[in-house]
């Protein structure tokens, strides 16, 4: 089975507390929006503590166009991409030279060529690298980005696959949008990069020859939820992207989450209570709701997820790389690790984890 032989994240130097941001979303929400006073208080029951910003806030307080905006996306997707693949190689003991595939997860700016290009050239990877930008998957495409470095792995057992997450979803932000969806969105939305590194059979076998460490991929898992495109997205519109997302997300979880995780941990001959680790993306208060009340696992198994949501917001794609890198930096407990995200679709994406110490 392919192993996770590292993660890396990205916290930027423009880290600012909710709080603050609350107190200043007037100056770009007029007094006069409607149930501003009533909607105010999303900013406190997101219970998140610090946003992580790739810029600083009162650039956002500025009226900067789309092609601005993008253009940062860019630039900044480039130059914190490479520290963050620096430091995930740093941490498997792997050199450059030996990435043999690059995954590049993004839904919140355009490039073409594509980011993963820019990265081959500024850090002049293997030209013969086999290229994969995956673009649209939304809150979904960290755990789907996994399952595609799976696939790249198991089908080329001396693989060694660069997974890159980058969402700047703050330089999406549409000041003319005064609709309730965006309101939400500036309550809830930061920034984040991380790199990961998904080994093939063949090389981590020489890996742990060394010495090294890893965690297995057991299985993954997709399923497209029918008759459900409106519920989360992007509409495309001159100034930007403007973010759909509909209130009934956290009934869709707590309706299907249960069968969904149940179906796909049947299939590989376990059940719920098996689950010692898990791994999940989270949405929001009312998303991690939804999930305690459908799956009752014992004890705080959010807890780790909840506390990435407080330190840093909800980074989209990202986030779940972010909840990774906590329990391989703190520690888990041994046994099967569950990683989760839904996105847009409306869609879940699983990956189902042997963590051995």
């Amino acid at each position: 089975m392919p192993s996770i032989a590292a993660v890396a994240k990205i916290d930027f130097p423009y880290k600012v507390e909710q709080k603050e941001i609350k107190s200043r979303i007037g100056q770009i929400f007029p007094a006069a929006f409607p149930h501003l006073e009533r909607l105010i208080g999303a900013f406190d029951n997101t219970g998140i503590i610090h946003r992580n910003f790739c810029k600083p806030l009162d650039y956002y307080f500025n009226p900067n166009t789309f092609e601005q905006n993008n253009n940062e996306y860019i630039r900044l997707s480039l130059e914190y991409s490479i520290k963050a693949i620096e430091d995930c190689l740093a941490g498997a003991h792997i050199f450059a030279a030996e990435v043999t595939d690059v995954i590049f997860v993004s839904s919140s700016g355009l490039a073409t060529p594509s980011v993963d290009a820019l990265i081959i050239n500024a850090m002049r990877l293997n030209p013969h690298v086999n290229r994969t930008p995956v673009w649209g998957l939304g809150c979904g495409g960290g755990v789907s980005g996994v399952a595609k470095a799976n696939t790249a792995a198991t089908a080329n057992p001396d693989a060694v696959v660069l997974l890159v997450a980058v969402e700047l979803c703050t330089l999406t932000y549409m000041r003319s949008d005064y609709s309730k969806s965006n309101f939400i969105a500036a309550s809830l939305f930061s920034d984040g990069v991380a790199a990961c590194i998904i080994t093939g059979d063949n090389y981590e076998k020489n890996r742990r020859q060394r010495g090294a460490g890893g965690i297995s991929i057991a299985a993954t898992s997709s399923m497209l939820y029918y008759d459900s495109l409106n519920v989360m997205g992007w509409e495309f519109l001159n100034t930007g992207f403007k973010v759909l997302f509909s209130k009934d997300i956290p009934t869709i979880i707590n309706d299907n989450i249960k069968g969904v995780i149940g179906e796909f941990l049947t299939a590989q001959g376990l059940a719920l209570s098996d689950v010692k680790n898990f791994i999940f993306h989270p949405g929001g208060t009312k998303v991690l709701d939804a999930y305690e009340q459908s799956l009752s696992a014992p004890g705080d198994f959010l807890k780790n997820t909840r506390e990435v949501m407080h330190a840093y917001g909800n980074m989209s794609s990202v986030t779940v790389l972010y909840v990774l890198e906590k329990f391989l930096r703190e520690g888990y407990e041994p046994g099967y690790g569950l990683m989760l995200a839904m996105g847009p679709g409306f869609s879940s994406e699983m990956a189902l984890l042997d963590m051995k110490k």
